[in-house]
């Protein structure tokens, strides 16, 4: 295996990890508010995904990517447009699952969250932090 495709592999697997801890984030988070504060589904989703994404642009920043560029608010609005199409396709995924194929909320949001990483790690990749 050449060294590129060996730190490539590495930096996914990071991702991943920066991943699961937002995975944490955003279900707690949206379990709170959905179930415990009364927010309409959509809405406790989007916040639950949002807070997650500001945290793993900086996990992913520092440990993923160990990018050092100096203009950190052009990367984190790149970071948070790419967390932001993610999000679409999130919710898009969850209404599929969940209200046209009958799938629980939280699996749906399991699958969704399982497509969505690809989109979001290629993109980060390639645009974010290249």
């Amino acid at each position: 295996m050449s060294l590129a495709v060996y730190e490539l592999i590495l930096k996914f697997i990071k991702f991943g990890v920066v991943g699961g801890s937002g995975v944490g984030i955003d279900f707690g988070l949206t379990y709170l508010l959905k179930e415990k504060a009364s927010f309409q589904k959509y809405m406790a989703n989007s916040l639950g995904f949002i807070v997650a994404a500001s945290s793993n642009y900086y996990f992913n920043r520092v440990w993923t990517f160990e990018n050092h560029n100096p203009e950190i608010a052009l990367q984190f609005s790149k970071f948070i447009l790419i967390s932001c199409i993610g999000l679409l396709l999130n919710n898009l995924f969850i209404f599929l699952l969940n209200n046209k194929f009958k799938l629980h909320f939280y699996l749906a949001k399991l699958f969704a969250i399982g497509i969505v990483t690809m989109w979001n790690f290629a993109a980060n990749y390639i645009y974010t932090f290249s």
